[in-house]
């Protein structure tokens, strides 16, 4: 049978009697997909496989423990053949054809009525491949089909909308890297109506939306506020209440300095279903990737994470308790001192990531006696992560000066690892 004698269908066997001839596994199989289609099941088979045995013991399917008989398939919408006898096979394939019943016949694809395809469910689509009689090959494509709808590489969104229930999805996009969002908030970016976008996060991932996607921009930058926290909460419960899928696409996580419990409140306070999908804090993810982790065995348990806006008096004292500040750029002269007069000294390693994951990221790193200047010589801006404690030795990007002091050598640094 040439591929294209193939007439793809979907079947809708609510309620419907179906058969299934054949007690292994590959019979197993097939039942249970009916099943979850809610088929009514009759198998047909003297011995079960432990799966078929599992269904029959669940009372999900009606079992006649014998062979196969020709009154078997008086009532049927749809059989399938599938005893490994070809034989047996080709009996009741006979019987369907007279009866005007499609059948799969497992025993000769090519001589079959109807192919079973490769199926993939990812929400409410359903994929379904078929490759010539070649079983595996199907099986590869529809796990690529798969992969990709789970992460949003497909186009997700709906377009029969009428009735539809708007909803607002609060997304982590991370430091901004396009291949740093979760699966999950790939997905519904891919699915959504409008998308309210920060200036930060994984701005690329924009340009691969269909041209109807509405885009409202919310950035914001220091000191420069052009659509206030209340005028987007608004905009989130009105274009939900719209009917429409909405995305806030947030960088870092919407929990981590990004307002978005307040968002979340305002969404809940109005009706409006509303989920949060965490993101990769750039508190975390932006030290690393100039080399610098957070913690590290033997010199540093903790760490503190903190906007740069707000006080570090009470923040625990120390170089071994790393500092993370967050929007601390503008705020280092008064920030710095605090830092140094904190257990720390003025020997205290430093660094600032600049545009963490952006092809321009740049890193600078000093001490807390020199970092000011070093951070007005290079003209530092914003957006930038600012990392304050013994951690920043670790780093491969730090003075071989830095990060040999106290410690004798790189290695020994390595071999607290």
């Amino acid at each position: 049978m040439a591929i294209v004698d193939l007439f793809p269908t979907s079947l809708r066997l609510l309620g419907r009697p179906v058969l299934v001839v054949g007690g292994g596994t590959v019979a197993a199989r097939r039942a249970k997909a009916l099943l979850d289609a809610g088929a009514q099941v009759t198998l047909v088979a003297p011995v079960l496989s432990v799966p078929a045995q599992e269904l029959a013991d669940a009372g999900l399917l009606r079992w006649h423990a014998r062979g196969y008989e020709s009154t078997d398939m008086t009532q049927a919408w749809y059989v399938v053949a599938a005893t490994n006898n070809s034989a047996v096979d080709s009996r009741v394939a006979l019987d369907a054809e007279a009866n005007r019943t499609w059948c799969v016949n497992h025993s000769n694809a090519q001589e079959s009525a109807a192919w079973t395809p490769a199926v993939a469910t990812v929400e409410d689509i359903k994929v379904a491949v078929n490759a010539g009689g070649d079983p595996l090959r199907a099986v590869a494509i529809r796990n690529a089909i798969s992969a990709a709808l789970e992460i949003g590489e497909l186009p997700l969104r709906r377009y029969r909308t009428a009735g539809q229930r708007g909803s607002v999805a609060l997304v982590g996009g991370g430091p901004g890297a396009e291949d740093l969002i979760t699966v999950r908030g790939r997905r519904l970016l891919a699915e959504a109506d409008v998308v309210v976008a920060d200036r930060l996060g994984p701005r690329g991932l924009l340009s691969t939306l269909s041209d109807d996607v509405k885009i409202i921009e919310v950035g914001k930058t220091p000191g420069h506020h052009p659509v206030t926290q209340s005028e987007i909460n608004a905009i989130l419960v009105r274009e939900a209440q719209a009917g429409n899928r909405v995305v806030r696409l947030k960088g870092g996580d919407p929990y981590v300095l990004g307002r978005g419990g307040e968002e979340a409140i305002a969404c809940r306070e109005n009706g409006v279903d509303v989920q949060v999908v965490p993101g990769v804090t750039s508190a975390v993810s932006v030290p690393a990737a100039a080399g610098i982790p957070v913690t590290h065995r033997g010199l540093a348990k903790a760490f503190t994470m903190i906007s740069g806006h707000e006080e570090l008096e009470n923040v625990p004292q120390g170089s071994d308790h790393t500092v993370v500040l967050l929007m601390g750029v503008g705020t280092l002269n008064r920030s710095i001192p605090l830092l140094e007069a904190a257990g720390r000294g003025p020997d205290c390693p430093v660094a600032i990531i600049e545009n963490g994951y952006a092809k321009n990221q740049r890193v600078t790193i000093g001490t807390l006696g020199t970092i000011v200047a070093l951070a007005q010589a290079g003209r530092v801006r914003n957006p930038a992560v600012v990392v304050v404690g013994d951690v920043v030795r670790v780093s491969p990007l730090a003075p071989i000066e830095l990060a040999t002091a106290n410690y004798g050598t790189r290695e020994t640094i390595s071999s607290l690892s």
